[in-house]
């Protein structure tokens, strides 16, 4: 992962070339939709490194249907992690040992390469639970510790003291639906704690828990121990053990204990919100502090993965509330006022949680009876692929490591790029790969130096830079405001914005000759692969408002395209020789080797911004999931070819006469490959129920009715058949194919509402149509004060410091507005 973080691949995960290849017995109808190989070209796919489990059917063998099914339905989320499953049919020409006895038909081999990993009887693999359980748990025998005595428990406690936290359960026995959750929780935390498993109600008995009929889970935390004699604190997670609710625990886990605060409570976000748990706010005052302070640690412990406990500095508060008022709480739910209450003992604060949960869980058990989606299922994808690239070495020695030291003598010594991120955060870690990759591919050739902050532990460089929010990329060159990256997480686009930014726009041209060179991508032919086009403004020495309203443009847009004005006396010849009048732009496409010329008569700046911005998408792009809000954001309805790999000649030849002919203004005309996009399959079977032949070309309006119109399967795609349905589609002649249903898109949990995540970002910049960078307007601060003790600084991240989301650029966040707007599914 490497990530595009903004859409995540196509929303699947990475693959760790693991296959699940079953010898089924017989060939049942239930699992046709399994791969089926011979023994020859099975064995001759393997290869070293990959991961295989094989069973080889023989008609002539009895055999169960239900393992066969069991088998099938296991296919879907095995593949979610990588893992494929895989029939090998024996025949009596080949001959292998794994076709032969009936004791190897009863077995399920596991190999990594040819070698033999493990062997599975068959009925141990009893249903998919058990399926998903065992094949994770064989994989991840060096994350998961499976002990039988206290001793064992003991051993791990004290190996692990002051070096890291435990995640340790009980499950009821090895393939169960709990054993499946803790598998697949320890397969995306297994590197970031110590997880221990037992099977023993003895071991479960002997730490002090009274109900031992169901699965457990307790957090040990360890890490902060030193002291080889104490105990590690224990925290139970009272919830049953499936996959989202050890995720929420963990997550409540990973959070500061306490958290100071002096804002209204009704304003305050954290992590417990996000996840649909209440706030405790114990209020305090100056007089108080120290025992205040006390205390709300004490109720932090009690309530740890129920609630969120914070410290609310009454002194310091604006917001007028009951003076008597010692305790604030806030439910998750939105619009929710908070309570002010009085409280006057630890027991009562904790119990006013506890019912407060035990009425919601009572919601639950009634909204249980509607079906909905599959919550076990929800992952965090990007923590999951921090932990497949785990072993990946970075060279982080590619780029400079600040702290509070040598922050400011760095950045204003050398123009550089800081990556402010924070080393406990799963979309930090992941980004900060991509970033390597950029210093990777700008080693010995950028005079720009990388560097980065690790805020966990230089929590106060990061609040002086004005950083609230993980990971974040700022651009500091001398005698500039500090510019923010905020296009996507990923290395091609932050390598562009890097690049683009070496030069400073808008270029001034000084002769016609330099502007031919310009347009022509001689100028700065090195950048020319990073900017689709370049925009060169037009105007003659007296524009002096013109020149100011271009310039301002060519700033907002810098690191995105590449911008020049041209304003000497000879300006006529090119606007004359390009036949527009002043003032204008030319803007140059170096792909089709064309320059187009747009008036710029009385268009301020942000006019400017939006007419660059248009200009520079493609005219018949391939959609992908990563650029589809670009073109969203044009309001028009899709013409979308979609195509099982290239496009053919003939099709683009015909779309593009069309395109050249103005015939398709009111669309917007694009393809999609679906072996670059396979989510494109998922996009056709919605639309036609079934996958239809390849290729097809379709209409969808997004954003007025939601109709898809299908061009005939049986006309050639021509210009002339082409230009005729579309006539009789504006004529109303057509009948639609599909109406997409105008739903909303909302989260199964407010943790997983990303958009209203990067709602809140973009609501505290002043709304641009910029992409993909934002301008910093406040003067880099000079950090001239000396904290006091630099070791509270480095722990302020237990309560100042909270990671929101990842930003991202201003005209998606435009298009994902309008695609909420419709409520409508591509």
């Amino acid at each position: 992962m490497q990530p595009q973080l903004m859409m995540s691949s196509s929303f699947s995960v990475l693959r760790v070339g693991i296959s699940f290849v079953m010898m089924c017995i017989f060939y049942m109808s239930a699992v046709d939709s399994l791969p089926e190989l011979s023994p020859q070209k099975f064995f001759s796919t393997l290869q070293p490194g990959k991961t295989t489990l094989a069973y080889f059917c023989q008609a002539d063998f009895p055999s169960t249907s239900v393992f066969l099914e069991e088998l099938n339905e296991a296919d879907k989320p095995l593949q979610d992690y990588g893992i494929s499953v895989t029939k090998v049919n024996c025949v009596t020409e080949e001959t292998s040992r794994y076709c032969g006895s009936e004791k190897n038909l009863m077995k399920a081999y596991l190999f990594r390469g040819h070698i033999l990993l493990r062997e599975f009887p068959t009925d141990t693999l009893f249903d998919v639970d058990a399926i998903v359980a065992h094949v994770l748990f064989a994989l991840l025998f060096n994350e998961v510790k499976y002990i039988t005595t206290l001793g064992d428990l003991q051993n791990t406690e004290n190996a692990l003291k002051g070096k890291a936290n435990i995640a340790f359960s009980y499950v009821r026995a090895i393939g169960t639906p709990e054993h499946r959750a803790v598998m697949e929780a320890a397969f995306v935390y297994g590197t970031t704690y110590q997880f221990v498993l037992t099977t023993e109600i003895a071991l479960l008995q002997s730490i002090g828990t009274e109900d031992i009929e169901y699965a457990h889970l307790y957090f040990f935390h360890c890490k902060p121990v030193l002291d080889l004699t104490q105990q590690c604190r224990r925290t139970l997670m009272e919830q049953s053990l499936t996959t989202l609710n050890i995720h929420r625990f963990i997550k409540t886990m990973e959070a500061p204990l306490l958290t100071e605060v002096a804002e209204d409570p009704q304003q305050v976000s954290t992590v417990h919100l996000q996840l649909g748990l209440p706030l405790v706010f114990i209020v305090s005052q100056q007089a108080t502090y120290e025992a205040d302070r006390t205390t709300a640690e004490w109720v932090a412990w009690r309530l740890l993965g129920k609630a969120g406990v914070l410290l609310l500095l009454r002194d310091s508060l604006e917001v007028d509330f009951p003076q008597n008022a010692n305790v604030v709480f806030r439910r998750a739910e939105e619009g929710v006022p908070v309570e002010f209450l009085v409280l006057n003992n630890i027991d009562l604060i904790v119990s006013r949680v506890e019912s407060n949960m035990h009425i919601e869980e009572m919601h639950e058990d009634e909204d249980n009876d509607i079906e909905g989606p599959d919550m076990d299922i929800q992952d965090d994808e990007v923590a999951e692929t921090v932990y497949r690239d785990r072993k990946r070495q970075l060279p982080l020695e590619l780029t400079v490591e600040l702290t509070e030291e040598t922050f400011n003598a760095t950045v204003t010594a050398s123009d550089s790029i800081v990556l402010f991120y924070a080393g406990w955060q799963a979309v930090s870690m992941a980004f900060l790969q991509s970033y390597i990759d950029v210093a990777i591919k700008l080693k010995g050739t950028s005079t720009m130096l990388l560097t980065r902050v690790n805020c966990a532990d230089w929590s106060h460089v990061c609040a002086k830079q004005n950083v609230t929010e993980f990971p974040v990329v700022k651009m500091y060159k001398e005698g500039e405001n500090p510019v923010s990256y905020a296009g996507m997480l990923g290395t091609e686009d932050l390598l562009k914005f890097i690049q683009l930014n070496r030069i400073s726009c808008p270029v001034n041209i000084t002769s016609v000759q330099e502007a031919e060179e310009y347009l022509s991508g001689k100028l700065h032919k090195d950048l020319v692969s990073y900017s689709s086009v370049s925009v060169l403004g037009l105007f003659s020495p007296t524009m002096t408002t013109a020149k100011e309203e271009f310039t301002e443009a060519g700033n907002y847009l810098k690191g995105c395209v590449i911008t020049g004005i041209y304003s000497e006396e000879d300006v006529l010849t090119l606007s004359n020789k390009y036949a527009v009048t002043l003032p204008a732009l030319l803007l140059a496409r170096h792909k089709e080797g064309k320059i187009e010329s747009i008036s710029l008569a009385n268009v301020h700046a942000q006019e400017i911004v939006q007419i660059i911005t248009n200009a520079s998408l493609e005219i018949f792009p391939e959609i992908t999931v990563e650029n589809l809000p670009t073109y969203l954001r044009l309001q028009k309805p899709l013409l979308i070819l979609f195509s099982d790999g290239s496009i053919n000649p003939q099709h683009k030849k015909a779309i593009l006469t069309l395109l050249k002919e103005k015939h398709l203004d009111s669309l917007t005309p694009c393809w999609l490959n679906l072996k670059n996009t396979p989510v494109g399959r998922g996009i056709l079977q919605a639309y036609f129920d079934t996958l239809p032949p390849l290729p097809l070309l379709a209409v969808v309006n997004l954003h007025s009715g939601g109709q898809v119109f299908a061009f005939p399967s049986d006309q050639a795609i021509t210009e002339q058949n082409l230009l005729l349905w579309l006539k009789k589609l504006e004529a109303g002649l057509e009948s639609h194919i599909k109406i997409l249903p105008a739903q909303k898109w909302k989260p199964p949990l407010p943790a997983y509402d990303f958009l209203s995540m990067m709602d809140a970002a973009t609501s505290q910049h002043p709304t641009r149509k910029v992409p993909e960078c934002i301008k910093e307007t406040d003067v880099q601060e000079n950090d001239k004060e000396q904290p006091e003790d630099k070791s509270e600084i480095r722990n302020e991240r237990t309560g100042t410091l909270r990671t929101k989301h990842w930003k991202r650029s201003n005209w998606f966040e435009e298009a994902k507005k309008q695609f909420r707007h419709d409520n409508k599914e591509l």
